[in-house]
């Protein structure tokens, strides 16, 4: 009999909090624009921006505090024509992110209550991990079709030989700290609107593949990627015919990483609404 009472009690106790749970929190999908910070855009916010997607799920501890997580798939890309146009070099590049993050409302806010204020800005700052592969275009000279090659195998900058020994393959997942503000309205309760634009600091400088100096023909044709690698490492013959930049002329800036933002538009519903009838189930099972 004590057994059973204990079982029944925690019973009663997992679904209350696991209602607790449901009411506070909320599921979301949003969709935007991916932009990316570096070389090849001179540094500006003012790049080309390409689309992303994302979802979310948030748990709202009070009406100012929530903590979410969430993942984002989007593309970055930049060059063509270059800032330098003679260095005529460009990228694309995917870019996947997870993150968790706490975010802080200005005003009192509340998905279901009413009583609570229908809209208020708020801040975010977080952790995120993100995977990215930048790629750079040929032209096919037989078929004229474009061709896209992966640039961190290649070692355009001399990584992973010996003329640059402190010059390593740079990772392709790295983390990120993802911060920004947005704006949130209350459509009806259970669902709202939210408006984002977030910035991710990064510690790498090749989300475009170019960070340092020019290494030369001569050492590239020696290595894996060959003369591919040779190639794509120099495009500046590509418009000016001949032009060869000299080992050691300045491909890139080290002194800074790179960045990327996303801006989404999100519509957020509350995980009571779509998941409470699914405690009946469950009770019902048992």
């Amino acid at each position: 009999m004590k057994r059973i009472i204990v079982l029944m009690l925690l019973l009663w106790g997992g679904s209350a909090i696991a209602q607790n749970v449901l009411a506070r929190s909320e599921v979301g999908l949003s969709f935007g624009g991916m932009n990316y910070l570096g070389d090849l855009n001179d540094q500006s916010m003012l790049g080309k921006v390409d689309w992303a997607c994302g979802v979310s799920a948030r748990l709202n501890f009070d009406s100012r505090w929530a903590m979410a997580i969430g993942g984002v798939y989007g593309h970055i890309a930049g060059g063509n024509p270059d800032v330098v146009y003679r260095r005529n070099l460009s990228f694309r590049s995917p870019v996947v992110e997870g993150s968790i993050r706490a975010e802080f409302n200005f005003f009192p806010y509340g998905l279901i209550m009413s009583s609570q204020r229908r809209s208020t800005p708020y801040i975010f700052c977080g952790l995120g991990l993100f995977k990215f592969n930048p790629q750079a275009m040929v032209i096919d000279g037989d078929t004229g079709e474009p061709q896209w090659y992966d640039l961190q195998p290649l070692g355009t900058e001399g990584q992973g030989t010996t003329a640059y020994p402190d010059r390593k393959k740079y990772q392709l997942i790295e983390v990120s700290m993802p911060f920004g503000v947005g704006y949130r309205w209350r459509l009806s309760p259970g669902m709202h609107l939210t408006v984002e634009y977030g910035w991710r600091k990064t510690w790498t400088d090749y989300l475009d593949d170019v960070s340092t100096t020019y290494v030369g023909a001569d050492l590239l044709n020696g290595t894996s990627g060959s003369s591919m690698a040779a190639q794509l490492a120099d495009r500046s013959g590509e418009v000016v015919p001949g032009y060869v930049n000299a080992v050691g002329v300045k491909r890139g800036d080290d002194a800074l990483c790179d960045w990327y933002s996303y801006f989404g538009v999100s519509v957020v519903f509350s995980a009571e609404m779509l998941f409470g009838w699914m405690r009946g189930k469950v009770c019902e099972i048992k």
